[in-house]
């Protein structure tokens, strides 16, 4: 499922979210290779979707990396963007 982020960082927000849990992304070898296939397709999808042509990807992997939710998720950014790389 793809939602708006309650906590927006760019004008679009928008986090792509499996069904299945999966903690971090440390682990998206639970997916399986179609699966994880699947979701990064639909990542894409969703920005296609929403019209996005210049997007950013980002997922956080752990909590030194600024991952607070630990259910693994892509955050798709677009516009505006007001978080750091680094």
């Amino acid at each position: 499922m793809a939602i708006q982020d309650i906590n927006p960082q760019a004008r679009t927000h928008l986090l792509v979210i499996p069904e299945r849990h999966i903690e971090t992304f440390r682990d998206i070898g639970a997916l399986g290779a179609d699966e994880a296939k699947r979701m990064l397709e639909f990542v894409a999808e969703t920005a296609r979707e929403q019209g996005l042509t210049d997007y950013r990807v980002v997922v956080n992997a752990g909590e030194g990396a600024g991952q607070t939710i630990f259910h693994l998720h892509w955050h798709i950014l677009s516009g505006g963007l007001t978080g750091r790389m680094a």
